[in-house]
């Protein structure tokens, strides 16, 4: 990990140091639990992309699906590898960034994220973060991503907002977008900031 990926590794680590962490409710995202249960989803190799302390990674273990979580905190990989001991499941953790790291053994059939699009700046940043997780997966495994939008006003605190072209101009060139939806954050927050709820498929020959 370089010097850059360093730092974003301090500063995710003091967040959880200091509690600063309402992404992380403790209970699986919601709109994780409706996607596997509706569309539905079959167990398969999956990846959680920003895993946090193992929440939504322990869900999909349950679920039978095998894990992958990786995280840029070493604090929450600790945090998660003593979560997933307790709850008695397997799960495969790794620490690292997401921009220029592979994670998975053999390719991911789904990937799931809740804010790790949103957290990337740049048009640059989001791109390689599509390119990469494209290289993670089988063609036509599915990335589902939970969005921060930007139907609200801007504001100084939460998480970075980014737009349906901000999206799109990202992921096409290696996935197709099955589901653009307007929702909100599984959040603890009286009024949860609004989302967008992005399913895609990665390009290339269909199961």
């Amino acid at each position: 990990m370089d010097e850059a990926h360093m730092n974003t590794q301090a500063r995710w680590n003091q967040r959880y140091e200091a509690g600063d962490h309402p992404w992380d409710t403790g209970r699986p995202s919601k709109h994780l639990v409706e996607l596997v249960r509706d569309r539905p989803i079959a167990p398969c190799d999956a990846l959680e992309l920003g895993c946090g302390t193992g929440t939504n990674a322990i869900w999909l273990a349950r679920q039978d699906f095998s894990v992958t979580a990786v995280d840029v905190s070493s604090l929450a990989i600790e945090r998660a590898s003593r979560k997933t001991a307790e709850a008695g499941v397997s799960v495969t953790l790794s620490c690292g960034h997401l921009l220029d790291e592979v994670f998975v053994e053999k390719p991911a059939m789904f990937v799931f994220d809740r804010g790790c699009f949103h957290g990337f700046d740049t048009p640059d940043a989001r791109a390689q973060l599509a390119r990469n997780v494209a290289r993670q997966m089988g063609d036509g495994g599915l990335w589902f991503s939970i969005i921060a939008s930007t139907d609200a006003p801007k504001r100084d605190h939460g998480p970075p907002q980014r737009s349906a072209l901000d999206i799109v101009t990202a992921v096409e060139p290696w996935f197709e977008i099955l589901q653009l939806k307007a929702d909100a954050l599984d959040s603890d927050s009286e009024t949860p900031p609004p989302a967008w709820l992005c399913l895609m498929r990665k390009r290339g020959s269909r199961p």
